[in-house]
């Protein structure tokens, strides 16, 4: 939902206070005075110009933005005229257009290889993994961008290999190093299940750069092995952007994304790939941009069709089934859910890749109890988040996720006390947890709350999750 859409008053960008707010480039009182004559929420905010509510909040609360890349997208978003675009410090709009500026490094995902060998993709990965390491504050300050998706999706189903994967390096990389990254993996994908993406993501990181890189840019290996080597590589990389997901660290996350799925392309395993796509449209649909999390999701389904895996066939469906029931779209959801059910009824788990273990019938239910929520379908969505908490308690944020989901649908249905209640339990989780998803769902939660607070159960449960996140968002 654009932010124009709730009609900017046109003098807002003349006044003074506004004009001192955009000289000065305080970002934080610009939105408060978008909220203030908009009545737009940190989150419809965030969607106009890009950011994430939990960014959109720390920025209100005080953060600074000097990005160049993240005023531009603000100013885009807010539509903002000349006359406030150069108060603001930035070029006039059709300046700012003109191809010159098109080639900004700030303004697009600068280290994204156009289409060139396979080298330039795990070039293009190494630096990543060595920026994010080095924490550079560009990579840090990159937004997230719906339309930063789909040249790597078009460059997964058009881009064709020219060499195959071999290089005559320093050492052999053989199959023991190959074991090595994937048991690696799984560890640190049970952590993320268990404690959160910010539990182990640095640790991981570091692995990538010190260990990994080595490997894939030093290493001497054949097509097989290659191939083989990328794929674990590939991975461990979509685990990484997962991590930063699950952390609202959005654009950081969306390019860990991106050359997973590049290194899975060079790879050639397709199923890897589907579910990289998943894992973009499932980030997409999060932050409001259902039209990019429908066609991912699509092109998930597509892959997964490819590969012979009717799980992840499966899965695709509920993916963009829940960005149509963000998109409001009842018929299409109902027609993608009827789907996905049947996909996974003739599905043979014997043969799943250990990546794809966590999709099973609890977290069916808990993606239908998300679509009818959405839908404001309460009684149907509490059917389904109930019978989501049927599940494997090692996914410890999982439950969390599916305990926040049920306690909304309750307090959306009038139930606060239910609500508070359920609520409570998943507070409990999430305190356990560094994830900035399921202190949004929680706080999400408290915020609907709000108005009831004079209920001592509604009373006891906000000032609870006040005293145990504190500052978090």
């Amino acid at each position: 939902m654009l932010l124009d859409h709730l009609r900017i008053p046109d003098d807002l960008w003349s006044r003074e206070d506004m004009h001192t707010v955009l000289a000065a480039r305080d970002i934080g009182a610009l939105f408060r005075l978008l909220a203030r004559h908009t009545g737009a929420s940190q989150t419809r905010i965030g969607a106009a110009v890009g950011l994430e509510q939990g960014y959109v909040s720390r920025i209100i609360a005080g953060r600074r933005v000097t990005s160049i890349d993240v005023l531009e997208r603000i100013a885009n978003g807010c539509g903002m005229p000349d006359e406030a675009r150069m108060a603001l410090g930035l070029a006039p709009r059709q300046q700012a257009n003109a191809p010159a500026m098109a080639d900004h490094p700030r303004s697009r995902h600068s280290d994204l290889p156009a289409n060139g060998s396979w080298r330039d993709d795990v070039r293009a990965a190494t630096q990543l993994w060595e920026g994010d390491v080095n924490r550079r504050d560009m990579l840090r300050q990159t937004v997230f961008s719906s339309t930063a998706y789909t040249l790597p999706a078009l460059r997964w189903f058009t881009a064709t290999m020219a060499q195959p994967v071999e290089q005559e390096g320093r050492r052999t990389v053989g199959q023991p190093d190959i074991d090595t990254i994937r048991q690696m993996t799984a560890t640190y994908r049970r952590l993320d299940n268990q404690y959160g993406g910010g539990h182990g993501r640095n640790t991981l990181t570091r692995f990538l750069h010190q260990e990994v890189a080595p490997l894939v840019t030093e290493g001497r290996y054949d097509p097989a092995t290659g191939r083989k080597l990328l794929a674990a590589v590939a991975e461990l990389t979509q685990l990484a952007g997962w991590q930063a997901y699950d952390m609202a660290e959005h654009g950081l996350a969306q390019r860990y994304l991106t050359h997973a799925l590049d290194l899975a392309r060079t790879a050639d395993d397709a199923g890897l790939g589907a579910e990289i796509l998943a894992a973009m449209s499932h980030q997409a649909t999060y932050l409001g941009h259902a039209a990019t999390g429908v066609d991912l999701a699509r092109a998930a389904r597509q892959t997964a069709q490819r590969a012979g895996l009717t799980v992840l066939t499966a899965e695709a469906l509920v993916m963009e089934a829940h960005a149509h029931a963000v998109a409001l779209d009842e018929r299409d959801c109902a027609t993608a859910l009827h789907q996905a059910e049947q996909a996974l009824d003739r599905a043979d788990r014997s043969s799943d890749p250990q990546w794809l273990g966590y999709f099973d019938e609890a977290y069916l239910s808990a993606k239908f109890g998300h679509c009818f929520n959405a839908l404001g379908q309460h009684r149907r969505a509490e059917r389904f988040a109930a019978r989501s908490l049927k599940m494997d308690e090692r996914y410890v944020r999982g439950k969390a996720f599916n305990l926040a989901l049920l306690a909304t649908v309750h307090a959306r249905h009038g139930e606060l006390e239910r609500a508070s209640a359920i609520g409570a339990d998943a507070l409990t989780l999430t305190t356990q947890l560094r994830s900035a998803r399921a202190v949004r769902y929680l706080r999400d939660l408290q915020t609907r709350l709000m108005p009831h607070r004079r209920r001592p159960a509604v009373r006891q449960f906000i000032t609870r999750v006040d005293a145990a996140l504190g500052q978090r968002r």
